[in-house]
């Protein structure tokens, strides 16, 4: 096994903790949305976790596509899976709300 599939074995680790934290939390918050301090503690969890995902997939890039030392060649099926995965991850957890509340385009008229 080479670093970079280490790399990429880390990626999915964590990748596979987030969306745990991110189901336990969903589901606690679902079925005991009394236990604020268990859901409190999942989203904290999920947000570090989520941080360090991105951070990773950041430092891949920076590898991969390096102008100086270009790995393009290292592109893989489970590459593509991370990348992909990538951008479900900043498509789902962006703030939807800030974009189209306080958006010019979606502004409603007011009467």
């Amino acid at each position: 096994m080479t670093y970079f599939d280490g790399y990429l074995k880390i990626l999915l680790i964590v990748k596979i903790i987030f969306v745990m934290l991110a189901l336990l939390g969903l589901y606690v918050k679902l079925h005991n949305p009394n236990n604020t301090k268990l859901a409190n503690i999942l989203t904290y969890w999920k947000g570090r976790s989520e941080f360090i995902f991105i951070s990773l997939m950041s430092v891949l890039f920076i590898y991969l596509f390096n102008p100086v030392n270009d790995h393009v060649d290292m592109i893989d099926f489970e590459l593509k899976f991370m990348l992909f995965l990538f951008g479900f991850t900043l498509l789902l957890t962006e703030n939807w709300y800030t974009f189209i509340h306080k958006s010019i385009f979606f502004k409603q008229k007011t009467k």
